[in-house]
């Protein structure tokens, strides 16, 4: 009986493994490298060990040294998770040898799934419908040339050994396939050191439609319907959700009977998802099958009711699986959001730093699986995932209500996040009526786009009185050890009185252009209501003050700014107003001069200049071109003296295992460069200096 498991992983899947371990009443260990000796699953976690440098092949990818703390504290089972060690056949095996229980298939089930060749032969013999293309030895350019012809274009470039959209290419005509040929196993070698390539037909409106399926040891399988996971970019997962859009209940049994067909045909145990390209014709085809539990399991439990982390657990004990086929149905609707620290706006650039503000939603089928919280770390050896964020409702309609009003209430500050551009998708007129492909993103993108912020008088006056709070704030804060010098406009009002226009100014930096705004404080109702009114104006020199026409936008304080946390750089207030008709709860939070303004609907994120500065503090530094975060250079694609025009790329630095093109943010001329390819920079290190045309 399993009573100990050690959970070979971390972040959010590790804790969600710990809530139904707990659940259960098993003991867990935790295990942590330097990076994550203070994360969420080592403090949740009954035990934690230490295994190593923050670098993952230092630590969690150390089989060895898990399976030697594993024994040492009697551990009966150890839980991969996904990732890391998930998918190791060799991993299984020495867990097997030594006697601890691996909650995953055998290693033979992943050694099977492990090559993409391999596996479409196996599921060719067992019947599973594939997609027509070339998965054999033969690996010459002419060969695969001619197979591509034969099938006929597009075709896909699909690295054997692949995954994560690595060593992948679409070629749309003869003459691009062997240039296209030569990048992807260029890739292929560079991630996997094998360069073993297929060919698939490529299908041009397809959509990602999985299979759940579980199998135990005593012959029983069964698959707990499918989700619908299309919406990707670079070939990872969006957004997920369960059933399928437009799936009726024919081709759900098609599907699922394949799928266990799949699984049988390599003697499966545990959890495992068969993927399927879905055609709109109604035919599919399988792509893969991930031998582990999948990153977006919780849609599936959510519309089930269980628990498959239980159910692995009781698999990997040895038990038969907890239902059959016809004891098991689904209800309602769910979606997943993955949400991650990057910059969607710049090529998805991943981001890092300190979580200063975390606000969670909360409310009824809404689920939150994360590991990190206020203060925690995103760090840059490891993926960036915040948290998913699951919505469930009693149809696609109202789950996808939910998961909107979840997004605008997760609040993040600290790193940039991709919840502006899950809101564009999920409110996307496409996504709203499931007109769902896996080149959604692409085929979409120019509804996708940011969209120019609208400096309206009411955003801006807002954020001005946002300003206007957190100096209010700092001044009477008296547990800040060295609050700023009353040196704002908005810092204090003495002077006023009744019948007297006091007009103090307040710049707003929002998207890179400053706004000037002009305040009117009134103590209209204030003895009666203990209110304070605020009415602002773009203020214009040209006019006089007593210009009554001006165009004004008039706040109401309906409760005290309450202050939630204060430190040096960091203020986070709560208060209600009213903007004219419409009332609004505020969520304050300035970092530095950074400015963040939360409603129901809008997350709005302005600079307020210092002006003790006397200069626009942009202009220092605006030509440094700056590593995003620490690195490699892989070129710098000018030299010194080279005219560059703004948006040209100028450098590429690897991060993450992901390649990022800097831009030049202005026309300019090249000054000197720092770096050159191949060499190490840290992040914010400057690589090159562009000066810009005067």
């Amino acid at each position: 009986m399993i009573k100990k498991i050690l959970i070979a992983n971390r972040g959010e899947i590790a804790c969600r493994i710990i809530r139904t371990a707990k659940a259960l009443g098993i003991s867990t260990v935790a295990v942590y490298s330097d990076a994550d000796a203070n994360s969420q699953h080592v403090k949740q976690a009954d035990e934690a060990v230490y295994l190593g440098g923050s670098a993952a092949s230092e630590s969690y990818l150390r089989g060895d040294l898990i399976l030697e703390h594993a024994k040492r504290l009697n551990v009966d089972a150890i839980h991969p998770g996904y990732g890391f060690l998930s998918e190791n056949a060799a991993f299984s095996q020495a867990c097997q040898e030594k006697g601890v229980a691996f909650i995953g298939p055998g290693p033979e089930a992943i050694r099977a799934m492990g090559s993409k060749s391999a596996a479409k032969a196996i599921m060719e013999k067992a019947g599973v419908p594939l997609v027509p293309g070339y998965h054999g030895d033969e690996q010459s350019p002419a060969f695969l040339h001619e197979q591509a012809r034969k099938m006929s274009y597009p075709v896909l470039l699909k690295a054997a050994a692949g995954g994560g959209g690595k060593g992948m290419r679409q070629v749309h005509k003869d003459e691009d396939f062997l240039a296209a040929l030569e990048a992807a196993k260029r890739e292929a070698m560079a991630s996997f050191s094998d360069n073993h390539m297929l060919i698939e037909k490529y299908l041009t409106q397809p959509r990602h439609v999985e299979i759940q399926v579980f199998c135990d040891n005593h012959g029983n399988g069964v698959y707990l319907f499918e989700r619908d996971c299309s919406v990707q970019r670079r070939h990872q997962k969006i957004i997920e959700e369960a059933p399928a859009p437009g799936m009726f209940d024919t081709l759900r049994k098609q599907m699922g009977e394949a799928a266990l067909k799949a699984a049988k045909a390599i003697n499966y145990s545990g959890a495992g998802t068969v993927e399927f390209l879905l055609d709109s014709d109604g035919r599919f085809y399988f792509m893969e099958m991930n031998t582990r539990l999948q990153v977006e399991h919780p849609v599936t439990e959510m519309i089930t009711s269980e628990d498959l982390v239980a159910w692995q657990i009781q698999v990997a004990d040895n038990q038969r699986l907890p239902k059959s086929q016809d004891e098991l149905s689904f209800n309602g609707h769910a979606f997943e959001a993955r949400i991650y620290a990057e910059d969607p706006d710049n090529e998805f650039l991943p981001a890092t730093g300190v979580l200063n503000y975390v606000k969670i939603p909360q409310g009824d089928g809404i689920r939150v699986d994360t590991g990190v919280v206020s203060q925690d770390e995103v760090s840059i050896y490891y993926d960036p995932m915040i948290a998913k964020l699951i919505a469930h409702g009693e149809n696609r309609e109202q789950a996808l209500l939910k998961l909107i009003k979840a997004l605008n209430d997760y609040h993040i500050v600290g790193v940039t996040s991709n919840i502006d551009y899950l809101l564009r998708v999920a409110s996307s007129d496409a996504f709203t009526q499931a007109q769902l492909t896996t080149d959604f993103v692409e085929r979409h993108a120019d509804a996708l786009k940011k969209p120019e912020l609208a400096s309206d008088l009411e955003s801006l006056s807002m954020l001005a009185y946002a300003s206007l709070v957190c100096e209010r704030a700092e001044q009477n804060d008296e547990n800040t050890s060295q609050a700023r010098s009353a040196n704002t406009p908005f810092s204090k009002f003495a002077g006023f009185r009744l019948n007297h226009r006091l007009e103090p100014s307040c710049h707003i930096e929002l998207e890179g252009e400053t706004h000037v705004l002009s305040c009117l404080l009134s103590d209209e109702n204030a003895s009666r209501h203990n209110q304070r009114v605020f009415s602002f104006a773009h203020a214009q020199a040209e006019k006089a003050a007593e210009d009554s026409s001006e165009q004004r936008v008039r706040i109401s304080e309906l409760s005290n700014p309450e202050l939630s946390e204060s430190t040096d750089s960091f203020q986070h207030l709560k208060c209600r107003i009213q903007v004219d008709l419409k009332q609004y709860h505020l969520d304050i939070i300035r970092k530095g001069q950074s400015l963040h303004l939360f409603t129901s609907d809008k997350h709005l994120i302005a600079k307020i200049p210092d002006k003790d500065l006397g200069e626009d503090s942009e202009a220092h530094g605006a030509g440094e071109i700056a590593a995003p975060m620490n690195g490699t250079v892989v070129d710098i694609l000018v030299k010194s003296g080279d005219k560059v025009s703004k948006g040209d790329a100028i450098a590429i630095v690897e991060a993450m295992k992901m390649e990022h093109s800097l831009k030049a943010p202005f026309d300019g001329t090249v000054g000197e460069c720092f770096f050159q390819a191949g060499e190490r920079v840290d992040g914010g290190a400057t690589l090159l200096i562009v000066e810009a045309d005067e």
